[in-house]
This record gives structure tokens, sequence and C-alpha cells, in this order.
């Protein structure tokens, strides 16, 4: 690369918020960089989001295949190859890797293969890969390095006996006969679905009192109790200690309340929560301000150094995809007088097993602890006509309102396509619309969003099919 080359934007890593904000910049006619160590993309779409939800979804139509009787219909004999489930996520993975390529090449963005590093301000050198040893100058900087999976001290990661999420979605020839999830958060969850599905013995084990910890304890209580009827042992309120690793097992105390409960399993998987991704990213002559590790950035997005700027999940929680786009976004417009940055509000979190949650805003156990007045409007799938059509009326929509005014101040589903239901009451949110209006909105039938509108409804003591 020449020495002549001056960048407007390089932007340090290719994942949701790095590439989004390359080609932000693309199409704000900027000359930009996006440097990746892996592949466009990053660790969500090549080894987290994107991959995990093909594995998940071959899991939930494998589950409809052998309950064809409920529909009238006949597949006896349902099997599956487990490789090639593995391997049809690595396509889609390769797919959706291959669409951000070409939209690096429809915006020109120079897309780099390799570690970037901000040696100091102004300057950024490739340090490892096919371009490294190479400089080039750069108006601006954003550092969108991300997160990795967080790991237990003491217990390395092999791939074999102790994964984490990444480790999991390796293609492989069958599944493990048996695992040990620690961490019942939304990666965790996942894994036992999916894991369970294709005959792998589950055991799932949870610090905190329930699973999805972060998620309305209704909603957690529904989950717990599916799980368990899908064949997932569940250990909440409870710690994984003097784990040992042999070479053809693992073996592992789970200790609750004091007692005591020895575990053997082929594999371990380790879900409990990420840690932010510098390494490498800033030389020793960068000193910019942290935060719990994460870089620490003001309303414009930018770090305690000027010209360096930070987005997605490197800034901190939440950790999410679509935040991380948000923020990318944002940033870029930021930096380039394209109007006033923004920060995230609403926020919602989606979980792809089966059932689904999805989420927003406040939790009935949240809005008690900060004082804040609600009433509750609930909706059962089993009482939606589409839902039990489709034979899958598992679950029910929620809606914390304000009392005095009908805003909304949260909202929580699950059942079938609760990831896709929430985005209603997202968008609600963001336009401060009330539950009369969503309940005043006509909603078409036979569909799962009527749900939507009935919670609304039932808030206001007005729903009609229950």
């Amino acid at each position: 690369m020449p020495d002549s080359t001056v960048y407007d934007l390089t932007v340090i890593g290719g994942g949701p918020a790095g590439y989004v904000a390359a080609i932000r910049a693309g199409q704000l006619g900027k000359r930009v960089a996006c440097i990746e160590l892996e592949r466009a993309g990053g660790t969500c779409l090549n080894w987290g989001c994107i991959p995990s939800k093909a594995l998940l979804k071959s899991a939930e139509l494998f589950t409809k295949m052998k309950k064809a009787e409920a529909y009238g219909l006949g597949a006896a004999g349902v099997t599956f190859d487990f490789a090639k489930v593995m391997q049809r996520s690595r396509g889609v993975a390769d797919q959706m890797a291959r669409g951000v390529e070409f939209l690096f090449r429809k915006h020109k963005v120079d897309y780099l293969i390799g570690r970037g590093q901000v040696t100091v301000p102004g300057m950024v050198e490739i340090t490892e890969g096919p371009h490294r040893g190479e400089f080039f100058k750069t108006s601006r900087v954003l550092l969108a390095t991300g997160c990795r999976p967080r790991q237990l001290p003491g217990l390395p990661v092999d791939g074999e006996r102790i994964m984490t999420s990444r480790e999991a979605l390796v293609p492989r020839a069958k599944p493990p006969a048996s695992v040990a999830i620690i961490g019942a958060g939304a990666i965790g969850v996942e894994f036992a679905y999916f894991l369970n599905t294709f005959g792998s013995k589950v055991t799932l084990i949870e610090m905190l009192p329930q699973v999805v910890p972060l998620e309305d304890e209704e909603v957690a209580r529904l989950l717990h109790r599916s799980f368990e009827k899908q064949g997932i042992a569940i250990h909440t309120g409870t710690k994984a200690e003097h784990i040992q690793v042999g070479p053809a097992a693992v073996t592992l105390d789970l200790v609750k309340d004091g007692s005591q409960q020895s575990l053997e399993v082929e594999t371990v998987i380790v879900a409990v929560g990420v840690a932010a991704n510098l390494e490498g990213a800033l030389s020793p002559k960068v000193k910019l301000e942290l935060d719990r590790g994460y870089v620490k950035v003001d309303a414009d997005y930018q770090t305690s150094v000027p010209g360096i700027y930070a987005a997605g999940d490197i800034i901190g929680p939440p950790w999410l995809a679509h935040v991380a786009m948000f923020r990318a976004v944002n940033a870029v417009n930021g930096m380039f007088g394209h109007g006033r940055p923004r920060r995230e509000q609403f926020t919602p979190g989606c979980t792809y097993c089966q059932p689904q949650i999805a989420s927003i805003g406040l939790t009935e156990k949240a809005a008690k602890e900060k004082g804040v007045a609600y009433k509750v409007g609930r909706f059962p799938f089993l009482a939606a006509g589409k839902a039990v059509a489709a034979a899958d009326a598992e679950g029910f929509v929620k809606v914390l309102a304000d009392p005095a005014t009908g805003g909304i101040l949260g909202a929580h589903i699950i059942g079938a396509e609760a990831t896709e239901l929430i985005s209603e009451y997202s968008l609600a949110m963001t336009l401060e619309a009330t539950v009369d209006e969503i309940h005043a909105t006509i909603h078409p039938h036979p569909t799962l969003g009527e749900a939507v509108m009935e919670a609304a409804a039932a808030a206001l003591g007005e729903a009609i099919h229950i």
C-alpha cells in the first residue's frame, strides 16, 4: 500500500459494527478501509448469530417432522445426518460473508484481512496477515473489535472436552453423547435446545435462580418447564465446581445450598458471557480510557483520544448484533456531520430456542425494584387461532403499561415466532405509542400478531378472546 494512502476512516474489526460502519461511510462517499482478522461479518456472522440460527432451524424442523401426526401427516422413521446439519450452517455463514464482501466492493471499501493496530492517532499498522507490516494514514479510526466468549479460570478451551460457543459451531460428525452447559443465558439455552433435539443428554447449569436470568420471571418459569418436558436436566442456583478434564470425559460437581452432586459428561460448553476484545488493537503509545475493560466513549462515540472512535460490543452492554449495527451507523453519521448521533434507548433481546423468547423494556421485577407503577396485559397463544391451527400454541404475550398514560414500559413474549413479533412493541416504544393505540390498530386475522394486540387489550381490561 503506497505511503500516499490516506483514509477518511479506518475501521478495525469487520463484525456487525465494523462492516456496517464501513459500508455507511462508503455510502457517504468517504474513503474507507475495513481490517478484519478472519472474515467479513466477524464473530456474529461466521461463528455466532448466523450459523447458530441455521442449526436451530434444522432442530426446529426435525422436531416438527417427528410430530407430523399432529398435522395429519405420516413421516415415520425420520432421521438426521449431524455432519450435514453442521455443514449447512457453515454454508449459510459463507453465503452471508460473501454478501458482505460484495457490499464492500459496491461501496468501494478497501477490505483487508489481518490484525489492525492503531500505532498513534492517525496511523494504522497491520500486524498480522497477508498485509503485515503495512502502514497507512487515516483521519479517523473506529474500533469495532467486539467481544470474545469468556472462559472459566483454570479451564482451558481445547475444542473437544471444553468448548465455548465458537468451538461448538465447528463441524463434526456427531453430537456429544452428553454435555454440560455452564450458563443458561441466551447462548446456553440455544445450545441446550439444539443438542437435546439431536440426541445429546443435556445438563444445563445456571448459578442464578432462573434460566435466562435477564428475562421476565414468568417467561423463565415457562421455559424451564418446557425444557424439562423436552428432556433437558436443569440446575438453577447451582455452581459447577471441581471440573476435571480426562481423555474421554469431564467430571464436575454441581453444588447447591451446601449439597453436592457429581456429574460426568463427554463435553462441557462454557456460556458464561463475553469479554472485551482489544488484544493487539492499540500500541503501547495509545492509551484509551476504559470502563471494566470496555472502551469508554462520549455521546458522539469518540474515545478519550480525539480521532479514535468505538462502537459495538467493545463499548459495553447490551452485547447484541442489532445494537452494534445501530451504534455503528450513528457513530459514522456523527463523525461526518450527517445528523446528531443517537444512543440506543429501547433494545429488544431475542433467544432462538423453542419456544422462542423476545423482550424489550422493563420486567415486572425491575419495575417493582424501581418503584414504577404498572399494569399487566397477558394473552396466551392457546387462545390465538393461528397458533392453535399451527399446533404451536405454547407461550404467551405479556405487556407492562403505565396505568396513567397507557405508555408501554416493557413487553415479553415466549412462543412461536416471538423474535419476529417483538418488533411491533419495539416500534411502539420508539414512537411512544400506547397500549390503547396498539389495541385500536387492526391486526389481520388469523395471525400470531393478534396476540400482541390482545395483550395490549388485556392491559385495558378489553381483551375479547380470553
